[in-house]
């Protein structure tokens, strides 16, 4: 990259429901584009100055496709100029975001754009799973009518666990209200401003809720404190014929206990969205009919990934005319002040 008149910001990937406002960041800031190539295209380019003069990164979430993981060994071939990194997605796994702030990077993420499709995907989840609604809709493609379906639940007076009561969550929860449920909820410290908890669900400690939950939803960030926080001693702890959903990340489950769980009837049901080696799915849960299955597509609307995208803008534009993210990540609150 040559010198520029212009601060230079670079998408990786594409921007789809948002170009009229991508294009228009163009009379504050010289755009540039990565959609081809690899991880060892990017790191040969990131060490050889092709980057130099680089303000800020814009990125999708497959773009992880082109670069891999933004790990210690990739932000260390980050050109020195760059300062913030604007990243389409509201769990940002894909970054170490810690090792950015290290280096002084700050990176933001889509909090809020993407509570309520995340939500109404988990509660299509969470009653397709009181159901076991994979038995019946197979049967009958199959010309099988109900096949063998047996008995679902209702959801009416069921106590319903939510780890993690953030946006996603409390999203979830207004949802859930209307169907009855008993509501508790885990974080790592209770609710204190009532906007965050629109159901007045009660704070229960994390045992508390594996033992006493008749549907655990999760709704959690990964991070080296959840990543396989739910494994064989957790599922021993809950009750028999309890529903899992998981809209969150796959890898807060251990695939190969839940798998385990629903062949033991210790989980009647499992809603997922999100798989611990996407896009691998454990053969488990592909031959479970007792699990309710979609390929990550929490997000996947078309108002939803608008707003993603208008967010990662917006992130941008703040960045070169004020000179920091909206929505910076935890990691990166240091580096914002």
């Amino acid at each position: 990259m040559t010198d520029s008149p212009k601060p230079i910001v670079l998408l990786l990937g594409e921007v789809l429901h948002a170009k009229k406002e991508w294009d228009g960041l163009a009379e504050i800031a010289e755009l540039r584009q990565l959609n081809d190539g690899n991880r060892e295209q990017f790191l040969r380019d990131c060490n050889s100055g092709v980057y130099h003069g680089l303000l800020a990164i814009a990125r999708t979430y497959d773009s992880v496709e082109l670069t891999g993981r933004f790990d210690q060994e990739l932000i260390d071939l980050l050109p020195q100029t760059l300062k913030f990194i604007s990243h389409n997605g509201a769990g940002y796994d894909q970054i170490d975001a810690e090792a950015c702030a290290s280096r002084g990077i700050s990176v933001s993420n889509t909090p809020g754009a993407v509570d309520a499709s995340t939500a109404n995907t988990a509660i299509y989840l969470l009653l397709g799973a009181l159901r076991r609604a994979h038995i019946p809709a197979t049967a009958l493609r199959q010309g099988r009518w109900r096949g063998s379906m047996g008995l679902g639940h209702d959801p009416d007076g069921k106590i319903l666990g939510i780890l993690g009561m953030g946006g996603i969550g409390s999203a979830f929860a207004l949802r859930a209200a209307t169907f009855g449920f008993d509501m508790q909820y885990h974080n790592r410290s209770p609710i204190v401003h009532p906007p965050s908890n629109p159901t007045n669900a009660r704070y229960v400690g994390f045992e508390e809720l594996l033992r006493t939950s008749d549907v655990i939803s999760i709704h959690l960030p990964l991070n080296d404190a959840t990543k396989g926080l739910i494994g064989r001693k957790e599922f021993e702890k809950m009750k028999d014929g309890v529903v899992i959903v998981n809209t969150a990340r796959g890898k807060i489950i251990d695939e190969e206990a839940l798998v385990e769980a629903l062949e033991q009837d210790k989980v009647f049901a499992a809603g997922l969205d999100v798989y611990e080696k996407e896009p691998d799915v454990h053969p488990g849960l592909i031959e479970s009919d007792k699990a309710v299955l979609m390929p990550h597509v929490g997000t996947a609307t078309v108002e939803t990934q608008r707003k993603m995208e208008i967010l990662v803008i917006d992130n941008v534009r703040n960045v070169l005319q004020h000179g920091s993210l909206l929505t910076p990540v935890v990691e990166s609150r240091d580096c914002e002040l």
